[in-house]
């Protein structure tokens, strides 16, 4: 049995219920799992095996004390992860104290919505990291191959928009020396299988960061430059066959550069990533010589609120890094999807950006350097020769007591682009877009979801731009902001609310 690269690859109950039912597992060794998939326990495996880490917690983080007193003797900002998580989810960045509690709370709510567990732990956070990661390979007779490096800096909210393999601009020796490290990890706790060990790097130096005891969502781009059917290998070590390269052979049947390119359903208008549910009228996907396209969905397939918002992958070859980037770029600009906004645009402007090509960018340039203010329009759609141009706009009814999203195609009458036909709810409120300080006190939401926290009440001041309630859409927290300063006059919310898109939740005059 493979369990994908889902909720059910690093669970090791599931493995062992699995094993006891006599069906081969294919993946590691639920003992395996069980270490490595703590972030705690793992940081102590990689440290048997030799493996530098970040300064961080060695038990779970129970109250909010000793994330403080270790902010206080390793120095500011500190990040707080969940414990038995990754992919950014359940994780937070606090810069002072006064932000612990509140940072704590949203990484725990985080981490129990995704992974069913809160306990987080916390570690130093660096200032300008690349996130490169290692894909290994074991057998069952002790042989354990690093496969490629992978660089996975691109990201927002700490998780991953583009991977490309092999990790570029590495001073010499230091994607082997990762390499080596990351199977000394993988052997320290007798792993078999295929995992990845990811590291953080920084300076000239690298640092464990965590183990995924499983296939990677990113695993297309090390096949790619390798020729190697990594779920083939999953299958062969599970039938107790020894892998069929040596760590020499597998190092010299690379070829080429390769980039995977996510394509979520998230709307990256003015840099916030907002979540994008919704039915996908029409999605065509890229082709041409070294392009492929992993997709989950395709047109008429809605996607949820409830679940990981993966639409598919754009993954591209070339002989290297250069003509990769051209061709990613060629590719997502072929690309069409309809109905819900994507994070395309944003993908392509990291690409065509001069610090992604120079290797500078990190995994806070996405959000500290990129600027994305340009995203959230659209060409105009015309309707015939012979009428206005047509655009589409979205909104919500209610009848008999009952909501229903409704879309229309509507004249453009000003001649100005409309809101991306991509885009499932524009904002009926200002506010539903952040705090520009210029909105009219109606603080909308941008998308369905559940109130998670009220953190104004009824007579409080507040500034443009400050948070006024915690929105969980597609279990991921986002931050609802005023629109402009002034006091709170109404909360139409409480904590567990449902609310569709464009609902006001805060009046502020």
């Amino acid at each position: 049995m493979h369990p994908g690269y889902g909720f059910f690859s690093e669970n090791p109950d599931f493995a062992r219920a699995i094993t006891a039912m006599g069906v081969a597992f294919i993946g590691p060794p639920p003992e395996a799992i069980d270490e490595m998939g703590d972030k705690v326990s793992s940081r102590k495996a990689a440290l048997r095996g030799g493996a530098p880490i970040v300064p961080g917690t060695t038990e779970f983080c129970t109250d909010a004390k000793e994330i403080t007193d270790f902010g206080t003797q390793f120095g500011w900002p500190v990040a707080i992860k969940a414990a038995f998580g990754g992919g950014g989810r359940g994780m937070k960045v606090v810069h002072s104290a006064a932000e612990v509690q509140e940072a704590m709370d949203s990484a725990q709510r985080e981490a129990k919505a995704f992974f069913g567990r809160d306990e987080v732990y916390v570690e130093k956070y660096l200032t300008w990291p690349r996130h490169i990661e290692v894909q290994l390979v074991g057998d069952q007779h002790g042989n354990v191959v690093w496969v490629s490096t992978r660089d996975c800096s691109a990201q927002r909210r700490h998780q991953k928009l583009i991977e490309e393999a092999p990790a570029p601009g590495l001073p010499d020796g230091v994607e082997e020396a990762m390499g080596e490290a990351a199977v000394k990890a993988a052997k320290a706790v007798g792993y078999f299988n295929a995992g990845t060990v990811e590291f953080i790097f920084q300076d000239g130096e690298f640092f464990f960061l965590e183990m995924n005891t499983r296939l990677q969502v990113e695993h297309p781009v090390t096949e790619v430059i390798t020729g190697i059917d990594l779920v083939e290998w999953q299958i062969r070590v599970a039938s107790g066959e020894k892998l069929p390269m040596t760590q020499k052979q597998v190092l010299a049947a690379r070829r080429g550069h390769a980039i995977e390119v996510r394509i979520n359903a998230e709307n990256p208008a003015g840099g916030k990533f907002l979540p994008s549910p919704g039915p996908i009228s029409k999605l065509v996907a890229p082709d041409g010589f070294g392009v492929r396209f992993d997709a989950g969905y395709e047109t008429g397939d809605e996607i949820s609120q409830y679940y990981d918002n993966l639409v598919g992958k754009v993954i591209v070859w070339g002989r290297d890094r250069d003509v990769a980037i051209a061709r990613t770029i060629r590719a997502l600009k072929e690309m069409v999807v309809e109905g819900i906004a994507t994070t395309i645009p944003a993908d392509i402007a990291i690409l065509e950006h001069p610090d992604f090509s120079a290797v500078t960018h990190s995994t806070k340039w996405v959000e500290e350097v990129l600027d994305l203010s340009h995203i959230g329009t659209a060409p105009i759609v015309p309707a015939s020769d012979d009428d206005a141009p047509l655009v589409q706009r979205n909104t919500t009814v209610e009848v008999n007591g009952r909501r229903f999203d409704v879309k229309m195609w509507v004249p453009e009458s000003t001649g100005v682009a409309a809101p991306s036909a991509k885009a499932k709810k524009p904002a009926r409120s200002a506010a539903a877009s952040g705090g520009s300080g210029g909105g009219n006190g109606q603080v909308a939401v941008p998308m369905q979801g559940t109130i998670v926290k009220v953190l104004v009440e009824v007579g409080q001041a507040v500034e443009a731009g400050q948070s006024v309630v915690v929105l969980e859409a597609m279990k991921m927290e986002n931050q609802i902001e005023a629109d402009k300063g002034g006091t709170i006059k109404a909360i139409n919310v409480k904590p567990g609310d449902t609310v569709g898109a464009g609902d006001v939740v805060v009046v502020i005059e």
